[in-house]
């Protein structure tokens, strides 16, 4: 069991972790300093390289030749890939998608 003190030094710890990690790009890359090539390169090919592998581990374990076939998987990608389409926003996307998922596991598939 940890002591009142040690559960301060955690909290305290993490929330400066956290806050450094928030103020870093504006420390390290602010002001009229150009952001160097590598992080515009990155910020730009990173987001769908984890999108993508996202994509991979949902579907690593969706079986194709039993009950219930992929559908709930192949219901939720394209209520992402539908919705990303028509509001272009990826929070909505994404929570829409696992949301029809869920409800498609849960409801419909159980």
């Amino acid at each position: 069991m940890m002591s009142t003190g040690q559960i301060l030094a955690v909290i305290l710890v993490t929330a400066g972790v956290t806050l450094f990690t928030r103020a870093a790009p504006f420390i390290f890359f602010g002001g009229s300093r150009p952001t160097p090539a590598i992080i515009v390169y990155l910020g730009r090919v990173l987001p769908p390289a984890v999108m993508a592998m996202l994509i991979v581990y949902a579907l690593r374990d969706a079986s194709l030749v039993s009950y219930p076939y992929g559908l709930p998987e192949l219901m939720g990608i394209a209520s992402v890939a539908g919705l990303h389409l028509w509001w272009r926003n990826t929070l909505l996307s994404i929570m829409g998608g696992t949301a029809v998922y869920m409800l498609a596991v849960q409801l419909i598939f159980a």
